[in-house]
């Protein structure tokens, strides 16, 4: 079959499709006018006014990053609607902006995720040197973060671009495809891994239930996701996520700090196991992945310019948090330090409190990731001819279509067919993470911002640059290589014992 012929077919599926499914007959044709519709028009009055706030990063000579507010005036010509600004300048990416504290309940729930519960175990393998990876692995996704937002911008300080995705393209013609797969791949693993370790933990708690039966009830409860328009809804949950994060901190130092007389001070390792090392820092780096959301929450921020204290003060917190956590939880459970650290607590009752405090936690969780995911598919399919194949989600009133609808449950219980489907999932999880996990928090940042902001940057920042570049390759590579190794020998184990 020819490239034309195989072409032509395509289009016709397209508009059969977009004629028998994705109908817009109902509202005559008419992409709704709904906020998440308009990602690529002028905001409303914005061109009238001829006006618009636009952030510039620039650094002092120390080399740290800061942040300059600027009005700088749209290009373009208001009876055309070609403005070179994305709507997210005035209006955020979903037609409702965020405070910077909204925004860093966005981020403390991407960092302070469940990853806590493996962090004492993590201590007990690295030792020290976990701790020390903990708290800079924070600075560095936090610096990284803030060369990410940069890319966002041109010379003059006027945002010129929208997405994670549009910076890739700007630097390689072939690189939105690869981000976007890297960002959809991490986003939906990310749900599953909350389905996942939601039956974990009730399966531990209730075991009158098997894990397959938790992860569907848990998945009934995460339906109402499928409603989910606006990071505003997104950050109420966000919130509650980081308090309940705060309770079960508290509730497990307290327990610890009873059993302080038993502390295991000599049993920290001082020494660098090169054979666990790789497999700390893969869930170091994993855990303090939020790079996906960053040029979201920092398009929907009312003052752009707090956004670099937030995310500053945002990983300071979880830096003290993690490192915090997991050293007295190692303290006080030494050698009996269990994967997942409810599992550690001798008492059953307190265990059963812990576990449904961390299942909350999975829940609450789980909306940012699966929000980010919704977005993400509908910017590059959904937003109507002529820049997306399909017609639009959203109908003439600003209410989501039937179908729509009924794709975004769908996308819910595609995590849970994932969850239910796929062996050793926490593994493959480990094992693709070292690849996702530090290409989007550590490499391609860097690389994208060497590539658009190089001209402006001084040896000592290019330094620092490719220095992170050859750590984030490191760290992947290795991971990789372990991850497989523990892939491969578990797959190994259950083949020996049937």
């Amino acid at each position: 079959m020819s490239a034309d012929n195989l072409r032509n077919r395509i289009d016709t599926v397209k508009a059969w499709t977009n004629k028998n499914i994705f109908t817009t007959s109902i509202d005559n044709g008419t992409s709704g006018d709904h906020p998440m519709d308009r990602m690529d028009r002028p905001a409303m009055g914005s061109i009238d006014e001829g006006v618009a706030h636009n952030s510039e990063y620039n650094y002092d000579e120390t080399g740290d990053a800061s942040y300059q507010q600027t009005d700088g005036r749209m290009n373009g010509d208001a009876n055309s609607g070609d403005a070179n600004v994305d709507e997210t300048d005035e209006h955020g990416i979903d037609g409702k902006m965020i405070t910077s504290y909204q925004a860093a309940w966005n981020v403390t729930n991407a960092i302070q995720g469940m990853f806590i519960v493996g962090l004492p175990q993590a201590v007990r393998v690295g030792g020290w040197w976990a701790i020390l990876a903990l708290v800079g692995v924070a600075y560095i996704c936090y610096y990284t973060g803030i060369l990410l937002v940069q890319c966002l911008y041109d010379d003059k300080g006027k945002r010129v671009r929208s997405s994670y995705k549009a910076i890739a393209e700007e630097c390689y013609p072939w690189g939105g495809t690869i981000v976007l797969g890297a960002q959809l791949t991490e986003l939906l693993m990310t749900c599953i891994l909350y389905l996942v370790l939601a039956g974990d933990l009730l399966e531990g708690s209730f075991p009158a239930i098997d894990k397959a039966g938790w992860m569907m009830l848990t998945a009934t409860v995460l339906l109402p996701c499928a409603f989910l328009m606006d990071l505003t809804a997104v950050s109420r949950l966000s919130f509650w996520n980081t308090i309940s994060h705060i309770v079960i901190n508290v509730i497990i130092l307290l327990y610890c700090l009873t059993q302080i007389g038993r502390w295991a001070w000599g049993s920290v390792r001082i020494s660098l196991d090169i054979n666990t090392f790789p497999t700390v820092m893969g869930v170091v780096v994993f855990s303090y992945t939020s790079h996906i959301f960053l040029p979201t929450l920092e398009g929907s921020m009312m003052e752009r310019s707090e956004f670099q204290p937030m995310l500053k003060w945002s990983h300071i917190a979880a830096a003290v948090f993690k490192a915090t956590f997991g050293f007295v939880g190692f303290l006080t459970f030494d050698e009996y330090t269990q994967d997942e650290i409810s599992n550690s607590l001798p008492n059953q009752q307190f265990k059963v409190l812990v576990n449904l405090i961390l299942m909350v936690k999975a829940v609450l969780s789980y909306p940012l990731p699966y929000f980010a995911t919704v977005q993400i598919v509908r910017q590059n399919l959904f937003l109507g001819a002529p820049k997306t194949s399909f017609s639009g989600c959203f109908g003439a009133d600003g209410s989501l279509r039937e179908w729509a609808l009924s794709l975004r449950i769908c996308l819910v219980l595609f995590t849970l067919f994932m969850a239910l489907s796929i062996p050793y999932f926490v593994l493959l999880m480990g094992l693709v993470g070292n690849i996702t996990g530090t290409l989007l928090s550590f490499v391609w940042p860097t690389l994208f911002h060497l590539k658009i902001k190089g001209h402006t940057l001084t040896d000592r920042q290019k330094m620092l640059s490719y220095a992170i570049i050859g750590s984030g390759l490191c760290f992947g590579a290795v991971g990789l290589v372990y991850s497989s190794l523990l892939l491969s020998d578990a797959i190994n184990e259950v083949k020996e014992y049937e």
